[in-house]
């Protein structure tokens, strides 16, 4: 398991991955359909981002908003009908901000069917005082192997989104210097 040590300036103990875990659990209704009669896209991302901001909350013991959603995949289909359950943990911590890892899994309601996986995302949430500055966060402690793997996968994702967020200043700048502008 990673060990991440605790450096003198951490003013907040070290949490494992299972402190803030959590699943949301919301029937689908008629008022969430979209044209095609399946549930709207946009209504599970709500969800997704309620279930994230709660974990995100509980893990850094105060608000937390969202900073980004680097991914949001959408399997199946989701009914009327359907219970869907919205399930986050922190993957990765940083000094300020977390990655929620998010599956999304449905069932119907009147049927004793496993529920199967129809979605995923992942959102990056940054802490935040009274003022709406960063703050920090505690360390995120992985207990499984697989808390490890989401763990050594979230810094990969972090690693790409800087490199994306640079090389895409880069070429704006060079924009900008050449006299070229939007």
């Amino acid at each position: 398991m990673t060990d991440q040590a605790q450096s003198p300036e951490d003013e907040v103990p070290a949490k494992p991955t299972s402190a803030s875990r959590t699943t949301l659990s919301h029937i689908m209704t008629g008022s969430d359909t979209n044209l095609l009669g399946t549930v709207h896209g946009g209504v599970i991302m709500k969800l997704v981002d309620d279930a994230a901001g709660a974990v995100a909350g509980r893990h850094s013991g105060g608000p937390a908003v969202t900073a980004s959603m680097d991914e949001m995949v959408f399997l199946e289909p989701v009914r009327v009908g359907d219970l869907v359950h919205v399930r986050a943990q922190v993957n990765w911590t940083g000094r300020s901000s977390m990655e929620v890892g998010v599956r999304v899994m449905a069932e119907r309601w009147n049927e004793s069917t496993p529920a199967q996986q129809v979605g995923s995302a992942y959102l990056v949430f940054a802490a935040v005082d009274g003022e709406g500055k960063p703050r920090r966060v505690p360390h995120v402690v992985p207990e499984t192997e697989r808390d490890e793997r989401r763990y050594q996968e979230a810094q990969i994702r972090r690693t790409h989104r800087l490199a994306r967020r640079r090389a895409i200043k880069e070429l704006r700048d060079r924009r900008t210097a050449e006299g070229i502008t939007d």
